[in-house]
């Protein structure tokens, strides 16, 4: 009994101190332009050894394998190349979901490796009222698949149990389905493919060995080497792996498949993107630090804070840039670039200064030039746009009224988006 009640002791001890670290770093949070330290950004299209950039021939030879190298190693994490087995089980199949507008099935992947499996469920909505094969948008949810709708037929996902304690709001159903507007969606004729980020890599310290990274040869949660991968880098692959699934699929336009992130998951869609070039269209929505937004700005959320308050989302490497943005060799708007030439779009929220929305549209203003080597039109103004005006080209943008959120407004412009670029029409 002593040892239990030292041991909550302790348990509560830890959460305080977490929590006070947390709000120690919301205190120190700079929101004030003129507190922006002045910087340089790394040359997007200069090499390692001094050498301009000028065709795309050199892009994708130097330059591009450079920066993915350098994301590699010093922010994310070197993505393993070990083959892990998977194979897929369909769990239900209901070809009259949303009031007959949609056919859902629910799909188990079972990842294996060295004697060891874990488990994700991916939820699938196709159309019913298309013809032919149909694009698809890929996204993590951060509730479960329980929480994009009322269906009761919907299943848990397999680390949402372990994660979540009973009594959790969170076991709501459709507790978070103003963010998936599934009837929108489907009316616009594109098919959506979402699994729980938990099953992939759960988001709660002391939860890794039930994700996906402890599958690899050689895993070991303390390995601590500072290019190991973490959250985000296990998030981009698993996003990868559904990709793999989808092009099984004969209803699904294999061609045709946007990513969209949000938040956390803004910043691995954006890494998903740049590593994987199956990924037509790339959309990063208030991803802030380490997603979109410039670090150099040193505005909002920065590397230190990040890093502090969820340490395992970052390989260790990164941790050198605390309060040391300026010595970043690198900094977002060449992760932008690395999705180049395919479409990629950007969006922010007007009160979501923690993501610092000016830096994320800096970030994609200076990725473009990577796109008009390819012969295409990024963002041409350092200026916003104004509030609720995005703009469509080949790196499009838009910062809406609101906090950090996905809404329908945010959907509304990335359909319209992957409508242009997909040349998509019912």
């Amino acid at each position: 009994m002593k040892r239990c009640k030292i041991k909550s002791i302790t348990i509560l001890l830890l959460a305080a101190i977490a929590g006070l670290n947390a709000s120690t770093a919301q205190e120190a949070v700079n929101y004030d332009e003129a507190k922006v330290p002045a910087f340089e950004l790394p040359a997007l299209l200069l090499s390692e050894n001094g050498t301009p950039i000028k065709t795309v021939q050199q892009w994708e030879r130097i330059r591009r394998p450079e920066l993915l190298e350098i994301f590699a190693t010093q922010e994310y994490g070197r993505t393993p190349k070990e083959k892990i087995s998977v194979r897929y089980e369909v769990l239900t199949e209901n070809r009259k979901a949303l009031s007959g507008k949609a056919t859902s099935r629910q799909i188990r992947f079972i990842f294996s490796n060295n004697g060891k499996q874990t488990e994700a469920i991916l939820l699938l909505y196709i159309p019913n009222h298309t013809r032919g094969k149909v694009p698809v948008f890929v996204g993590y949810n951060f509730k479960g698949n329980h929480s994009m709708s009322y269906d009761t037929s919907i299943l848990y996902s397999p680390n949402f149990t372990r994660v979540k304690k009973p009594g959790n709001p969170d076991w709501a159903r459709g507790c978070q389905m103003s963010r998936w507007p599934l009837d929108f969606i489907i009316s616009k004729g594109y098919a959506l493919a979402t699994m729980c980020y938990h099953d992939i890599f759960p988001d709660v310290p002391g939860f890794k060995n039930f994700g996906i990274a402890s599958l690899f040869s050689g895993y070991d949660s303390l390995s601590g080497k500072p290019d190991e991968w973490q959250a985000i880098g296990a998030w981009a692959w698993g996003s990868s792996r559904i990709v793999d699934y989808l092009e099984t699929i004969k209803e699904i336009d294999s061609k045709k498949i946007a990513i969209m992130g949000h938040s956390r998951q803004g910043k691995a869609a954006l890494w998903a993107g740049a590593q994987d070039k199956r990924f037509a269209i790339v959309i990063s929505n208030c991803s802030g630090a380490g997603g979109a937004a410039l670090s150099k700005r040193a505005y909002g959320e920065t590397v230190e804070q990040v890093t502090k308050i969820k340490p395992a989302w970052f390989c260790t490497a990164f941790n050198q840039y605390r309060s040391n943005e300026q010595a970043l060799p690198f900094d977002q708007h060449e992760l932008i670039a690395l999705v180049a030439p395919r479409p990629v779009y950007v969006a922010s929220a007007q009160e979501d200064r923690w993501a610092d929305p000016k830096g994320e549209y800096l970030s994609a203003f200076y990725a473009s030039p990577v796109y008009t080597l390819y012969g295409r039109k990024g963002l041409t103004s350092m200026m916003q746009p104004a509030i609720e005006r995005p703009v469509m080209n080949d790196v499009g943008y838009h910062i809406r009224k609101g906090v950090h959120d996905v809404t329908l407004f945010d959907w509304e412009a990335f359909i319209r988006f992957a409508d242009k670029h997909f040349s998509h029409r019912l």
